[in-house]
C-alpha cells in the first residue's frame, strides 16, 4: 500500500499560538509528530505549514515541508494545496494527521489509510473508539460517531448519539451495557480525487451548526468508513495546559524520546529505499 501524510501545521491558534513549536523533550512539537508519522510506513511525511520556522524546523529535522497559503479555512485545504503542488494522481492516499498529536499511534495512521484501500465506495476514512463514561459521552466537545452495519459513517455530533430513551430518562449517568457509542478520532484518509472536488463544495448546514467539517461529505452524499480501535489513544495538545501534563507524565515523555529516535531512523530509511522513485 502506498500512502502519504500530510500534517497541517498553522501558527496562529486561538487557544495555544505558536503551537507547533511548543518544546517537548527537546524537540519542537511538530517534530515529534513527523517522527511518529514517519514509522507507520508513508511514502512521505510532509508538514504543510504557513509559517517560515514551522517549515525551517521540519526541515533541520529530516522531514520534508511546503509552505501555504495563509488564508486556508480548514486543514483539509490546506492537503489539498499540498497534493496539487506535489502533483499526486487522483488514487493516491494522502493521511491527514494533526500537527498537535505528538503521541499519535503510528499503526492508527496506516490503519486508516488501509482501511481507505480497501473500502473503493468510500470517499473518505476515520477512527473511532469505544466511550465507557457517561461524562465523556455526555461532553459536547467529544465529538460522536454512529456507525452503519458496514462500519460507515452514518452521522458525527456533539450530541449525546445514539440516545438511549429508557436509560437516560433521568440523566446521562451511566452508558446502558454493549451501547454502541464511539468517539471519533481526528485522523482523515482521503483519496487525491476527492480533496480537489470536497474543497469546491459549498459548506452544508449541518457542518456549520455542528461546527464538524466531516458532514460536509455525508450532506453531499459520500460515504465515510470508520475504522473501530481497541483502546483510546493519548489526547492531542489542544491548550499549554496540555502540554503541561505531557511534560509532567515521566512515562510519556521517555516514550516520545524512544518514538523520535525511532522515526528518524525511519526517515532516513525511506529516503533510502525511495530515492529514484517516481510519485504516484
Amino acid at each position: 500500500m502506498n500512502f502519504s501524510v500530510i500534517i497541517p501545521a498553522r501558527y496562529a491558534s486561538q487557544r495555544f499560538p505558536g503551537k507547533p513549536l511548543a518544546d517537548i523533550a527537546g524537540k519542537p512539537m511538530i517534530v515529534h509528530v513527523a517522527a511518529q508519522a514517519a514509522k507507520s510506513g508513508a511514502r512521505d511525511v510532509i508538514v504543510a505549514t504557513d509559517h517560515p520556522e514551522i517549515a525551517r524546523v521540519a526541515k533541520a529535522h529530516g522531514f520534508e515541508a511546503v509552505m501555504t497559503r495563509t488564508d486556508h479555512a480548514t486543514g483539509t485545504d490546506r492537503l489539498a494545496e499540498v497534493a496539487a503542488k506535489r502533483r499526486f494522481s487522483t488514487r493516491h492516499i494522502v493521511v491527514n494527521v494533526q500537527g498537535d498529536e505528538p503521541l499519535i499511534p503510528p499503526a492508527l495512521i496506516r490503519d486508516v489509510a488501509a482501511s481507505l484501500a480497501a473500502h473503493r465506495d468510500a470517499a473518505i476514512a476515520t477512527a473511532c473508539h469505544r466511550i465507557a463514561s457517561a461524562a465523556e459521552f455526555a461532553n459536547p466537545n467529544v465529538v460522536k460517531v454512529v456507525l452503519d452495519n458496514a462500519g460507515y459513517a452514518l452521522y458525527f455530533s456533539r450530541a449525546p448519539i445514539p440516545y438511549a430513551r429508557d436509560a437516560f430518562a433521568n440523566g446521562i449517568r451511566r452508558l446502558p451495557p454493549a451501547m454502541p457509542a464511539y468517539r471519533h478520532l481526528g485522523i482523515y484518509a482521503y483519496r487525491c480525487g476527492f480533496l480537489g472536488a470536497f474543497k469546491k463544495m459549498r459548506p452544508a448546514p449541518i457542518e456549520q451548526f455542528e461546527a464538524l467539517e466531516q458532514l460536509r461529505a455525508l450532506a453531499y452524499g459520500h460515504r465515510i468508513c470508520v475504522t473501530v480501535t481497541r483502546k483510546a489513544p493519548h489526547p492531542g495538545v489542544d491548550t499549554p495546559e496540555d502540554l503541561v501534563r505531557i511534560l509532567r507524565a515521566p512515562d510519556i515523555m521517555k516514550s516520545m524520546l524512544h518514538g523520535f529516535q525511532l522515526g528518524a531512523l525511519a526517515t532516513t530509511a525511506a529516503r533510502s529505499d525511495l530515492r529514484g522513485t517516481p510519485a504516484v
